[in-house]
């Protein structure tokens, strides 16, 4: 099976949050093919809850308006008056208990973290505490600002019915502010489980490399460049490498839940503890592939001659370019712990991410062969430097 079998068997499930179905469906196609490979495999399962939805019904009077209903929205058949606020300011000082709230503006720039995100910061701990206070039957906003973090928002543990509109929909409500609306979203958060899957192959030497890459999405989308594609470069290189005779021990990780919280990472670190040290470098690999776009790389955490030396091995791939540090992937779990990482990506195709139009047919097979053949030799690299 090549990559982009590989791939096509993920997309093929269809979208794959945190404990669904088709999540674990993923899981279990990504431990058989590490065990393909002869690597030693572990489950690393932990409790989060899933979200279903049925339907959802926004009424303008007689006008029925398109509108979908956000991740862990809870259920509601509300009719009520349409309030909207754009600030903090006016959210502070409208009365919206009971009624259906409309946020825009200043109030959709970016998505509210949820509520047990460690980043959380003072600005989305505000919003949320007046929502939680004073209660409105439901809320609604168009599209944030930054396309690929769509929704507003996206947390188990905000106990509101949510559903984000396009913008004409917004447009058209905000002319219409007072009148009578009526949402009715069907859909139930379910207690489930989620899944990290590893593969470890023994090195000569005590150390470890990780090579990963999280394999859910979002709740709309299929998700080939976020992330079946990096997923499908782990397996790959798992193949590769797993008859290698290695220096240092080799890690493959298929992080769940990196889309939603609780994130897998958290459960590898405790179960890491013990060995935790022994990590030389993370190589992460999320939103590679495109055919539109550029495979990118870049460091964190890494000593100085070590980066000057990837810069260099990089510099020798005329189609991938090096960027400044990303932080919104795995990687991160082990550079801000101090630990070595590279990300691999792509820039020139941010708008894929978290699309229904992140399909199989947006990938190129040879960027994701370009991909397994940079972390091949950056493999090699890290093993030289020791």
């Amino acid at each position: 099976m090549n990559m982009m079998d590989m791939l096509l068997k993920l997309t093929n499930l269809g979208p794959r949050p945190i404990g669904s179905p088709a999540n674990h469906a993923a899981a279990d196609f990504i431990r058989e093919e590490f065990r393909a490979a002869g690597l030693e495999v572990e489950d690393q399962p932990y409790p989060c809850t899933a979200w279903e939805v049925d339907d959802v019904n926004l009424q303008l009077g007689d006008e029925q308006l398109v509108a979908e209903a956000n991740a862990f929205s809870l259920s509601c058949d509300v009719t009520a008056p349409l309030i909207c606020a754009g600030t903090i300011a006016e959210l502070e000082s409208v009365s919206m208990h009971g009624a259906i709230l409309l946020l825009y503006g200043d109030l959709t720039r970016v998505p509210l973290s949820p509520k047990s995100w460690f980043l959380k910061d003072e600005r989305d701990e505000r919003v949320i505490q007046t929502l939680e206070r004073l209660q409105p039957a439901a809320i609604m906003a168009p599209p944030t600002s930054t396309d690929y973090y769509g929704q507003l928002t996206e947390d188990w543990e905000l106990d509101l019915p949510a559903v984000t509109v396009p913008h004409a929909v917004a447009r058209k409500l905000i002319h219409s502010a007072d009148s009578l609306v009526h949402l009715k979203i069907s859909a139930r958060r379910v207690p489930a489980h989620a899944r990290n899957i590893l593969a470890r192959k023994a090195g000569r030497e005590t150390g470890r490399i990780v090579i990963c890459a999280h394999f859910d999405t979002k709740i709309y989308t299929p998700g080939a460049s976020d992330n079946a594609a990096g997923m499908a470069v782990v397996l790959e290189l798992a193949k590769r490498l797993s008859q290698r005779d290695a220096r240092f021990g080799l890690e493959f990780i298929a992080f769940d839940s990196e889309e939603y919280l609780p994130i897998g990472d958290e459960e590898y670190l405790r179960r890491a503890e013990a060995y935790f040290p022994e990590v030389r470098c993370a190589i992460n690999l999320d939103g590679v592939g495109p055919s539109l776009g550029t495979t990118s790389v870049t460091a964190l955490s890494m000593p100085e001659a070590i980066e000057t030396n990837l810069r260099k091995l990089a510099a020798g791939f005329p189609g991938v370019v090096w960027i400044e540090p990303w932080y919104e992937s795995n990687h991160s779990s082990f550079a801000m712990r101090g630990v070595p990482a590279v990300a691999l990506s792509a820039v020139g195709t941010r708008s894929l991410a978290h699309q229904r139009y992140d399909i199989a047919e947006e990938i190129s097979p040879a960027k994701l062969e370009e991909c397994a053949n940079l972390v091949e030799a950056i493999l090699s690299e890290l093993e030289q430097a020791g």
